[in-house]
């Protein structure tokens, strides 16, 4: 059989407008998807079971006393896996962001957008958790369909309120977890037992959240995947022909048609029943080609399959593969594009362990005392006053040390506490001025530089230069 190889509807006016479009009015098209199931759904629900009990157990898990995950970006305080980092750290979290956004390219140049179907919780709550409570109540997709067109009566009344309401409960949920992990779980726990009146700021933060959830996931839907969220755009510019996405066999498919006995051979394997497009949750026929609307959620996989299986035709018409997969039937290979951000991203991230392995568990600031010039103690010798400034990266206790190592005979004196030792508690910043005192004969030029020793219980941890100003004799 010849067959036109095309891999996209060869009317392509489809492109011009968004599924979630009327093409008439260009008011908005409610989308009621069919009720997925299959294989793939199975694994797919399995996976966000997963992926939303690390969710919600997230903030309740911690570390030596701390939480696993902390991102309280008001009080500039992040744990990452039992990790503090500080804002000192801006860099070192600059390259994990450079990192991070090279890894999604990548990822997204192989294997399409998957992320998106998988492990996106925008999908995950939509799915796995609204839809559902949508099928539970309202019934599938027709049923959905029937009773949005019908006169507001008792029926539709107790379902639409119902379904609001545990809508609402879930975004109160979902607000807070989302608040534990900004301000930490004992905080939202105080907030709880204390009350609304006791922290005004926080209470409003969590109605505010839990607001916006609900508005998302009754409300926004796909138009939080289609129109908000930049990566389906940007598939365009990562996606090439070796990508993998969920793809339609036009192959074997086309052309289109019932299979009539007899006449088996003048059409392919689709029957055009558009049952992919029924379950679709983005309202869009996948048979068109790679769109911006398709999250690759597989349901139209599954539902393809469902339907070769009853006219015993071979899995799989429409599967994740990729374009030139399709027409070669080969085995897809990865492109000079995927090897050369593989080369990025191993250099990425041979950067970012070195510098999280080299990280300093106490980092300190020593700076002359800005408009200070020398000063001349009552025996003679010179002096210059310093700031110092001691961040401790830990949650361990420290005990500081400030010694000059150069030149030998300099002198260190706190301004404000005796010795040169000071208690650095977990997770915390200590401040201070000092003075270096030099004998005049030491003095041999207007700028002298001096090392300053930080040691931690003994252990060195680092050396700052800085310079001493002062006449010379």
């Amino acid at each position: 059989m010849n067959k036109q190889i095309t891999t996209v509807a060869k009317d392509e006016k489809f492109r011009d407008s968004i599924s979630l479009v009327d093409k008439k009015s260009g008011a908005r098209k409610w989308i009621f998807p069919k009720k997925p199931s299959g294989s793939l759904y199975t694994g797919r629900t399995w996976f966000s079971i997963f992926l939303m009990v690390l969710l919600f157990a997230g903030p309740f898990l911690k570390w030596n006393g701390h939480p696993l995950l902390l991102l309280n970006i008001l009080e500039r305080k992040f744990i990452i896996f039992g990790i503090p980092f500080w804002p000192q750290d801006l860099p070192l979290f600059a390259l994990l962001m450079l990192t991070f956004i090279v890894f999604i390219i990548l990822f997204t140049v192989i294997f399409g957008r998957v992320w998106c179907g998988w492990a996106c919780p925008q999908t995950i709550f939509m799915e796995m958790l609204f839809r559902k409570i949508e099928y539970w109540i309202e019934g599938d997709f027709k049923e959905q369909k029937k009773l949005k067109d019908m006169p507001w009566n008792k029926e539709k009344i107790i379902k639409k309120g119902s379904k609001h309401f545990l809508f609402f409960l879930l975004a109160v949920l979902i607000a807070n977890t989302f608040l534990s992990y900004l301000i930490g779980v004992d905080e939202v726990a105080k907030l709880i037992q204390d009350g609304p009146l006791m922290h005004w700021g926080k209470f409003t933060s969590l109605i505010i959240f839990s607001g916006v959830f609900y508005y998302v996931f009754a409300n926004l839907r796909e138009i939080v995947c289609i129109v908000i969220c930049p990566y389906g755009r940007l598939q365009g510019l990562m996606l090439d022909k070796n990508s993998i996405v969920v793809a339609y066999d036009f192959m074997r498919g086309e052309p289109r048609g019932f299979r009539k006995k007899g006449l088996e051979d003048s059409v392919g394997d689709c029957v055009d029943c558009y049952r992919c497009v029924q379950v679709c949750p983005t309202g869009i026929d996948i048979r068109n080609g790679t769109q911006l609307e398709c999250i690759n959620c597989t349901a139209c996989i599954d539902e393809c399959d469902d339907v070769m299986t009853k006219i015993n035709k071979p899995k799989g018409l429409i599967r994740y593969a990729s374009q030139a997969g399709i027409i070669s039937g080969g085995v897809k290979k990865l492109s000079l594009r995927s090897i050369a951000y593989v080369s990025i991203l191993v250099v990425l991230l041979t950067a970012t362990i070195y510098f999280l392995v080299t990280r300093k568990d106490v980092d300190a600031t020593i700076l002359r005392t800005p408009g200070m010039l020398h000063q001349v103690q009552p025996d003679g010798r010179i002096s210059n006053m310093y700031n110092f400034e001691v961040i401790n990266k830990t949650f361990a206790n420290h005990k500081i040390e400030l010694k000059i190592v150069e030149p030998a005979n300099a002198e260190l004196k706190m301004v404000d506490r005796e010795g040169n030792k000071f208690d650095l508690l977990e997770d915390d910043i200590v401040k201070g001025s000092f003075f270096v005192i030099l004998p005049k004969e030491a003095i041999h030029q207007n700028n002298t530089q001096i090392k300053i020793e930080i040691s931690s219980n003994g252990e060195h941890m680092d050396t700052k230069e800085t310079n001493f100003v002062s006449p010379v004799q």
